[in-house]
């Protein structure tokens, strides 16, 4: 087997697998995927033989090296079921109280003005939407359809770059649109405790993307909120369906059995809306300190002061000066959340998003270009 931080880990080292039902089949595609990319390039002179010995490692190879490992996943896999010859450490009480949603099933017919009644009612609530599709195009058509019809909505699927996907999420956190369109990415990891609707289209096309596992985890996106629900919009009650919603309401009844025992309240997580900037590039710094140098801020031109800031922070920049540069940055930054002091119902400044991918009236096509759609210029 090739070198590998494997060999450094101590016998009595303990590997946890976090979405192990995900992580334990990405080993071998990894490592196949690998083998036949560089075969293929040896093969055409693009790559030298020696090349294909570069790789990681194989199933097998990791399954024999690993120490001790725990498997941690919402849906384990037969897998590591078979590994731990069934048996389980159940952790489904939650210390927030928060419950389950409820899943409710609705007909196809009519699916989409259904859904957009119930997103226009969760934006009343104050809440945000999620809903999962089949396919990339009825996303696209689906975030067209809605944008026309008064909803403020963007698409997220593969096409979709890393670093745009963040800031969609952030967006949608901030409120600058209230649903977000998706396929296969709503699903394991994604926090969104304001997220107060989960809707699955097609929910009884039995297959990978309406399997029990990713019925669970996609249902679990509305479990941050306690105001979450889930709807399910199917003609017919499908295995995966069944299981699902079984596990969903089996889980909701303990958590109830413990709230009530111990008299807990359920309450909405909350969690700071996160900056890409902070999360990626300021990490290893030292945030500079604003100065306290700023004018008198009343009766003072406020937005045009923040775009004077904006300038200034735009030409230090260009003069490769940026620690200056993030000192405005910052400065801007706090202005922005500061508003004169106001609270934040009275702030009159609009939350500005900073994703600039799916929007209405747009379609990602080979190599990620994006392209207006034939109505999208309206």
């Amino acid at each position: 087997p090739p070198p590998t931080l494997f060999e450094y880990l101590p016998e009595n080292a303990l590997l946890f697998v976090d979405e192990s039902h995900q992580t334990i089949g990405q080993i071998n595609g990894m490592s196949r995927g690998d083998h036949k990319r560089k075969i293929t390039l040896a093969e055409y002179g693009f790559r030298l033989p020696s090349a294909i010995d570069n790789r990681p490692l194989r199933f097998n190879e990791w399954d024999a090296m690993r120490p001790q490992t725990a498997y941690v996943s919402a849906t384990p896999g037969n897998w590591e079921m078979e590994q731990t010859g069934g048996v389980f450490t159940e952790q489904v009480i939650r210390p927030t109280g928060l419950i389950d949603p409820p899943v409710e099933i609705r007909p196809v017919e009519e699916q989409v003005q259904d859904l957009i009644q119930e997103c226009n009612k969760t934006t009343a609530m104050g809440y945000r939407s999620l809903v999962t599709t089949l396919t990339k195009r009825m996303a696209e058509d689906l975030t067209e359809y809605m944008h026309e019809a008064g909803i403020k909505c963007r698409y997220m699927h593969s096409d979709t770059e890393t670093l745009e996907r963040i800031e969609l999420i952030r967006d949608l956190r901030l409120g600058v649109y209230d649903v977000l369109i998706g396929i296969n990415l709503l699903r394991e990891g994604l926090d969104i405790p304001e997220c107060g609707l989960v809707a699955i289209l097609d929910a009884d096309k039995e297959g990978f993307l309406r399997s029990e596992t990713s019925l669970i985890q996609t249902i679990g996106r509305a479990a941050r909120n306690v105001d979450g629900r889930v709807i399910l919009y199917a003609d017919r009650m499908t295995g995966s369906m069944e299981r699902a919603i079984a596990e969903t309401d089996r889980r909701r009844a303990k958590q109830v059995e413990y709230n009530e025992k111990h008299g807990i309240t359920p309450t909405t997580i909350k969690r700071n809306i996160g900056d890409i900037i902070a999360h990626v590039a300021s990490r290893d710094q030292v945030t500079v300190e604003i100065d306290a140098d700023r004018p008198h801020m009343v009766g003072h031109n406020l937005r045009a002061y923040i775009e004077s800031l904006e300038k200034k922070m735009r030409d230090a920049a260009a003069n490769l000066e940026f620690e200056e540069a993030g000192r405005l940055r910052d400065e801007i930054r706090s202005l922005e959340a500061e508003e004169l002091g106001l609270p934040a119902s009275e702030h009159k400044a609009p939350i500005m998003g900073r994703s600039n991918e799916g929007k209405p009236g747009t379609r990602k096509g080979r190599f990620g270009k994006q392209a207006r759609t034939k109505f999208g210029g309206r």
